[in-house]
């Protein structure tokens, strides 16, 4: 039940993304709401393994990096996985669409702050 929350607010604070960010967006395959709703909760999969994955190697790998940058390295991890997600949804034919590096970064940003906001008050209280 935990993990179709966190797919379900990862994918609605990716829509709200595409909406703010205007070099993010997503194309669904086909144009009907199922379709868009589904393509969100794909990409939504696709960046949570692609976080998990290949975003705790390289956190593992560059960590004197990120201390030697107090963490503003981070901010450019975020951004080459949200190129990476747009990569692998593209041979999907469908998906997310990053229009370059920077759309990519700035696209991390907003998107982890509006996935942390919604978990505080999606979180449930003990």
């Amino acid at each position: 039940m935990r993990f179709i929350v966190k797919l379900i607010v990862s994918a609605f604070a990716l829509w709200l993304t595409t909406l703010i960010v205007g070099g993010v967006n997503v194309e669904p395959y086909d144009d009907t709401e199922i379709a868009t709703i589904l393509t969100y909760l794909l990409i939504a999969l696709i960046f949570g393994v692609v976080n998990a994955i290949v975003g705790t190697a390289i956190r593992i790998v560059a960590f004197p990096l990120y201390i030697l940058t107090l963490g503003l390295l981070s901010f450019i991890v975020n951004g080459l996985l949200l190129l990476l997600v747009d990569w692998i949804s593209g041979l999907m034919g469908f998906g997310l669409v990053v229009e370059g590096f920077w759309w990519g970064v700035l696209g991390a940003l907003v998107l982890g702050i509006i996935t942390w906001l919604i978990g505080i008050i999606v979180r449930p209280s003990k």
